[in-house]
C-alpha cells in the first residue's frame, strides 16, 4: 500500500478503536466491497478496494503488528523541525550518503 492513506482511514474507524470496533468495520466494508457481492462491471475495481480493506484488517486487527504500525506512522508523521533531525531520520533508516571520510572511487573492490 503505497498511498498516504492510513489503515485506519481505510477502514473508516479512529485510531483508538478497539477489536471490535476494527471487525465490525471490516466485516461492514467486505459486504460492500467484496468481488462476489458487486455487479460484474465493478469487478476489477472491487478486488483492488477489497485487497486494501483485508490488508488493513490483518494489520490492525493483530496487537502486534497494529503496535508496529502505529510507532511508524507516528514516526512519520511527526514534522521534522531542523535538516539534522532530517538528516538522522533517513541515516537511520538505512538511505545514508557517504561521509566525508568514504571515497567512492577508493570504496571499489577492484
Amino acid at each position: 500500500m503505497a498511498s498516504s492513506v492510513s489503515l485506519y482511514e481505510v477502514l473508516g474507524v479512529p485510531v483508538s478503536a478497539n477489536g471490535s470496533e476494527i471487525k465490525a468495520a471490516y466485516r461492514r466494508l467486505a459486504r460492500t466491497w467484496h468481488p462476489d457481492v458487486v455487479s460484474v462491471n465493478q469487478k476489477e475495481m472491487s478486488a483492488d478496494r477489497f485487497m486494501r480493506i483485508h490488508a488493513a484488517y490483518s494489520t490492525l486487527s493483530d496487537p502486534n503488528q497494529r503496535a508496529d504500525y502505529d510507532r511508524n506512522l507516528r514516526r512519520w508523521n511527526r514534522p521534522f523541525t531542523t535538516m539534522e533531525a532530517t538528516a538522522t531520520a533517513v541515516a537511520s533508516y538505512g538511505f545514508s550518503s557517504y561521509g566525508a571520510n568514504r571515497n567512492w572511487e577508493t570504496d571499489q573492490c577492484w
